[in-house]
């Protein structure tokens, strides 16, 4: 982005809502406050954005100061002037020999300053922390083609620092290495712009620094599965010319890239990713295929596997039903132009990617993409149990093809946890701005938001867990809200559509009217392009005329006449 063109975006007309985000740092803010300011904007389209700057060369005082406020997010950017005034360019200090070790032991205590004040920040609201992003001054009498013993200590004591960082909730360290691949570290300083105004970047490097900061900052929800082809996608060759053994993925048969590429989507199906196959070919064929001992993606990590010799779309579109999520939420990659073209048709909101099967550089590309589609900070134990759970579910409707009857439900020896959260929950962070079908109003939050929302007196946050017999699907809903004299607002509803059909948001209901002592649940509702499910399910109390966007109200007696026999044992953690 050029400058011009961040103004640009700076000016355009924003609404009501203020998103506030700290930027701290010891130097100037200048281009680089500009920048952050218009990514923010692109990252919440029609919201104002107030950046809260700090005072120059003062680093540490910043982040002890920015604990006092409240704002959805800090990015705190460390230079080796933060860590000692010796090793910035506008210190006249001196840099001889005698002083190294007093500089070096000087920048260690200042990290473990730094890190107290920082992890003391991320109890408030999520931090990213940019390592020194600049080069070392020439202030050691070593050749420059040589490191010396010095720089050694000084980065030994921050990697120190910044893998103690890491293990801290809240805190985001932004990687040196896809900043690296942006802004080279030869075109980063603008030692002119650093003596005149204090201000140490090119543009070109706060451009790349802004937006690896923000993507860091507010990192986009991950897509949820992945559909694939095979022939020339997951491995080299037409399974039905050269067969079962011919097809290829090996160094030796000159097919690595497919092994990458298999690698990758084994490491995303453990992870959480949703796996499934859709390819032209003969069903029979493609079975023993994946089950060869050389296949590096287990059978067991994809379901469905649509093989046949219908429309790529229709096989496409079983997947979706089967998996109940939106075509917005997955990925699909094939070799074929013309199948990505009838894919992408059909379904317009699927984002279709090509294998480039020639071209080993393309393919590395594809692959990073895929890691920026898919990549989670944190892998929990939902993710593991997802497919496990939706074969169960593809079980369950084979054992009752029509809606679930109370019989079968009762059979299900089904068991609900629920545990009370509180704003520092993943999880639940996680299904509320990930889930579509069962939400109550799309609402979707930054960290800080979600932590400040329940603060207030009253407030309360619920995860409700589930398993029957066909096995665990883990933490699937969250309700929340605020408990008043009478009644529960709730704001806050949400439930994985894995968990449809099991009468568990019934069962959520009747707790929450059970533990507030409430006569009436108050829902702040919206109708959305996706929450049909929700609206179904509020049609068993409510009229369709009632159910507009604004408060629904249910009443205890309605709740109660028109809620089924639950069969679910109910613990409390």
């Amino acid at each position: 982005m050029r400058l011009g063109e961040a103004l640009q975006i700076i000016r355009q007309t924003a609404g009501e809502r203020q998103r506030q985000v700290h930027l701290l740092c010891g130097f100037t803010p200048l281009h680089l406050a500009t920048f952050l300011s218009a990514y923010l904007r692109l990252r919440s389209p029609g919201d104002g954005v107030t950046l809260q700057t700090g005072l120059y060369g003062d680093l540490e005082g910043n982040i002890q100061r920015a604990r006092q406020t409240s704002a959805e997010g800090a990015i705190a950017i460390i230079e080796w002037s933060d860590l000692d005034q010796r090793l910035g360019f506008r210190n006249a200090s001196g840099w001889g020999t005698q002083t190294l070790d007093d500089i070096a032991e000087q920048t260690a205590e200042k990290c473990r300053r730094l890190e107290s004040h920082t992890t003391k920040l991320a109890q408030n609201m999520p931090v990213v922390v940019v390592a020194p992003t600049l080069p070392l001054p020439p202030l050691t009498h070593m050749p420059p083609a040589q490191t010396s013993a010095f720089e050694l200590r000084l980065n030994a004591a921050l990697i120190e620092f910044l893998q103690r960082l890491c293990k801290h909730s809240g805190i985001k360290l932004l990687n040196a290495s896809s900043l690296a691949m942006m802004s080279p570290l030869s075109a980063r300083h603008d030692i002119k712009m650093d003596l005149l105004a204090g201000f140490p970047y090119t543009l070109a490097h706060a451009d790349a620094l802004a937006q690896l900061s923000v993507s860091c900052l507010f990192a986009p929800n991950p897509k949820k599965g992945l559909i694939t082809d095979l022939d020339e996608t997951l491995w080299k060759g037409i399974l039905g010319d050269v067969g079962v053994e011919g097809v290829s993925w090996s160094l030796e048969a000159k097919a690595q890239a497919h092994a990458l590429y298999q690698q990758v989507l084994a490491s995303l199906a453990d992870s959480g990713t949703l796996l499934a196959i859709a390819s032209k070919n003969d069903a029979t064929l493609v079975g023993a295929s994946l089950q060869r001992p050389d296949m590096l993606l287990r059978p067991e990590q994809i379901f469905p596997v649509e093989a046949g010799w219908g429309v790529k779309s229709d096989a496409v579109g079983r997947i979706l039903k089967a998996w109940s999520i939106a075509a917005d939420s997955v990925v699909f990659v094939d070799d074929s132009p013309m199948e990505l073209a009838e894919v992408a048709e059909k379904y317009p909101g699927i984002e279709c990617l090509q294998f480039p099967s020639d071209d080993p550089a393309g393919v590395l590309a594809l692959l990073q993409q895929l890691r920026v589609r898919f990549g989670k900070e944190e892998i929990r134990e939902e993710d593991h149990l997802r497919v496990q759970s939706l074969r169960a579910a593809a079980q369950i409707e084979m054992e009752s093809p029509i809606e679930a009857s109370a019989d079968f439900i009762g059979r299900l020896r089904a068991k609900v946890t629920l545990e009370s959260s509180g704003s520092d929950s993943p999880r639940a962070f996680e299904l509320a701005n990930k889930t579509n079908q069962f939400n109550l109003n799309g609402m979707r939050y930054t960290e800080g938001e979600w932590k400040s929302r329940f603060r207030r007196p009253g407030a309360f946050l619920t995860t409700l867990a589930y398993e029957d017999r066909f096995g665990p699907l883990g933490r699937i809903a969250v309700v929340g809200g605020y408990k008043e004299v009478n009644r529960c607002l709730v704001d806050v509803w949400v439930m994985s559509c894995r968990a449809f059909s099991r009468h568990i948001e019934f069962q959520a209901l009747r707790q929450l009217f059970a533990k507030s002592g409430a006569s009436m649940i108050t829902f702040l509702f919206r109708p959305t392009e996706r929450n049909g499910p929700l609206q179904t399910f509020f049609r068993h109390f409510l009229s369709p005329e009632s159910m507009v966007e604004g408060e629904l109200h249910l009443p205890v007696a309605v709740f109660e006449k028109s809620c089924p026999h639950l069969f679910h044992e109910v613990v409390e953690k």
